[in-house]
């Protein structure tokens, strides 16, 4: 899958039984029904309650010379660009790289301040792939979610290494990983317990 070039990953939190986001986002409530506030204060207490625990954890998600994520992950769910916004990461998003956008709606690249560039692609996941590898070189690319996201990069066989943050609760319905992917092989690699999460690797096996 790799050839010469770096690994696909991708890096996801998910609840006991596999969500990413409960049911009823918005752009005020961006995980939904968490059973919190909705801002994933729930499902990402990992990384702001505890960061000294799971500091290498938190530092990897933005260690890739390239970054590809869904239009949900990007901003809010709406159907057109229909004003100004810099989605949900703020001026300074932690990227630091260029992140590919996929939606159906076009637009003009988005840099922000600290090296992010967002790009809109609207070709579909072979296209921002392939743009994000000859951004990334010889370094990795990271698929940042949603789960949607992540599964029709799995389904399509272009992902190597899967990276999990399992919290210890369930959300019972939302946006939940594995949807519509075919079976896998998996390889576990690495697991680490902490407290409020658990930390699993797998390689994606052909």
């Amino acid at each position: 899958m790799t050839g010469p070039l770096g690994r696909v990953i991708c890096d996801l939190t998910i609840s006991a039984d596999g969500y990413s986001a409960g049911l009823n986002q918005t752009e005020e409530r961006p995980f939904g029904d968490d059973g919190g506030d909705g801002s994933g204060d729930r499902l990402h207490a990992w990384m702001f309650d505890t960061p000294d625990e799971n500091r290498a954890e938190v530092d990897r998600l933005a260690a890739a010379g390239a970054f590809i994520m869904g239009r949900n992950m990007f901003g809010p769910v709406r159907g057109e660009w229909d004003r100004p916004w810099n989605g949900w990461w703020g001026d300074d998003p932690p990227f630091h790289a260029p992140v590919f956008v996929l939606t159906h709606h076009a637009r003009e690249p988005q840099p922000m301040d600290g090296g992010t560039t967002y790009h809109f692609v609207t070709e579909g996941i072979a296209s921002a792939l392939a743009r994000a590898r000859a951004a990334a070189g010889d370094g990795d690319v990271l698929v940042h979610g949603g789960a949607t996201t992540i599964n029709q990069h799995l389904a399509a066989g272009l992902i190597d290494e899967l990276r999990l943050h399992i919290v210890p609760l369930t959300l019972g319905a939302g946006t939940r990983l594995f949807d519509g992917v075919p079976p896998l092989k998996l390889e576990q690699v690495t697991s680490r317990p902490a407290s409020l999460v658990t930390h699993v690797t797998y390689r994606v096996l052909p």
